[in-house]
């Protein structure tokens, strides 16, 4: 394990605990609207990036950082850090144990290793650029299965723009008939982890932020998935679409106007 893999894991680990007591006494979090009335941030988001940075400038003081609640912090180093502290926001403030934290580290090539962390279910997901997918230290492939797209099961999520959730539902829409079925379960990074473990066959969604997915998509690619960036689609931002490749051009086709 990389140095900068063992940061991350333990970085994760320990906001991850933080988290999982603040899950136990959700009525004591203040909460607030970020970009509409349904894009939620507590507290709990805020704090848990403020300790993930203060660990991180620690370790690394020459590394740049991205996060979703702080300001972008340059660095001299080439590296940079992406961390969302709480990936499932409404998920966890509603009290449904779908959540996590995503800490990846890239350079100008892109990710070089990515760490999804759940602490309801203690699941530590990772992968570096040069090595295998890994579920708590286990090497894991994305499994084989027959029955093409029709008989795969697909996540997906949605914007919190009304106007993006209408376009969404169009693509729906059209998809469903063509799919085992559709799961909709509200962390953009857990979805790419299950789906490279396949618990879903295949996930897409438009308008993801990079530090939704920048660890969850390394560890897709190396997992053995195909990993496509999807176009924007207005009002819809661009975003992401992870599948076995086997499949993975005909569910392109479909989500793609």
């Amino acid at each position: 394990m990389s140095a900068p893999l063992s940061l991350a894991v333990e970085v994760a680990h320990e906001a991850g605990a933080g988290l999982r007591e603040a899950f136990g006494r959700l009525g004591d979090l203040a909460i607030s609207a970020k970009s509409t009335p349904t894009d939620l941030v507590s507290e709990a988001d805020v704090a848990t990036e403020r300790l993930i940075r203060a660990r991180l400038e620690a370790a690394r003081p020459d590394d740049a950082i991205l996060g979703e609640e702080g300001d972008d912090r340059p660095g001299t180093s080439g590296l940079r850090w992406v961390i969302d502290p709480l990936d499932g926001t409404v998920n966890f403030l509603f009290g449904i144990p779908q959540w996590c934290v995503s800490v990846a580290c890239e350079d100008a090539e892109g990710a070089l290793m990515g760490v999804v962390y759940d602490p309801m279910r203690d699941e530590t997901w990772a992968a570096e650029r040069d090595g295998p997918a890994t579920l708590d230290g286990a090497p894991f492939a994305a499994p084989a299965r027959e029955g093409g797209l029709a008989r795969s099961l697909v996540a997906t999520g949605f914007g919190y723009d009304a106007g993006v959730r209408e376009a969404q539902a169009r693509v729906l829409a059209r998809l469903l008939p063509q799919v085992r079925d559709v799961r909709r379960l509200g962390a953009a990074a857990l979805d790419l982890a299950w789906a490279a473990a396949g618990r879903v066959d295949a996930y897409f969604e438009r308008g993801v932020q990079h530090w939704d997915i920048a660890a969850g998509a390394l560890i897709c690619a190396r997992a053995g998935l195909a990993v496509h960036e999807l176009p924007p689609a207005p009002p819809a931002a661009a975003g992401v679409l992870v599948a076995p490749p086997a499949i993975a051009g005909e569910l392109l086709a479909l989500v793609t106007d």
